[in-house]
């Protein structure tokens, strides 16, 4: 009987953390068939965000593919940015770690876009290519972002 109590904890640790697994991998699959049309795409536990051509597209990931998708086109943004805990950082030395992260896209409306990341390193190459196609530049070749 103490056997079993002693067991029945881990029992449900593992089958919780297999659940995780599980759900993770079926938002990671949504997510591959969604980014079949972009040219550029990135996929965290945060956002999904995918950009073909002028067009930038980015939702929360779920099972079924992504949610409250939210599209704009970059040429209606004036100004790219990257903010590390909520301050300016720059996407040429990001910081190593920081607890919030996230891609700030001013438009030419006022308005603010902030889209969450989790990793500097990869937030910072999607602000590099983001501010080079704002900035008027050619289009941005698909090797920057992997």
């Amino acid at each position: 009987m103490v056997h079993a109590l002693i067991w029945l904890p881990l029992l449900a640790l593992f089958s919780f953390l297999s659940w995780a697994g599980w759900n993770e991998y079926q938002k990671v699959q949504a997510y591959s068939h969604w980014a079949k049309d972009f040219d550029n795409a990135k996929y965290d536990v945060f956002a999904m965000l995918g950009r073909r051509g002028d067009r930038l597209v980015w939702g929360r990931p779920t099972r079924q593919g992504p949610t409250e998708l939210q599209q704009i086109s970059l040429q209606t943004v004036r100004s790219v940015a990257l903010a590390v805990d909520g301050r300016p950082a720059s996407p040429d030395a990001p910081p190593a770690r920081a607890r919030r992260i996230a891609l700030q896209l001013a438009l030419e409306s006022g308005q603010q876009i902030s889209i969450p990341f989790t990793e500097t390193g990869l937030a910072a190459r999607w602000c590099k290519l983001l501010q080079q196609y704002v900035s008027g530049g050619p289009d941005c070749p698909k090797e920057l972002i992997q």
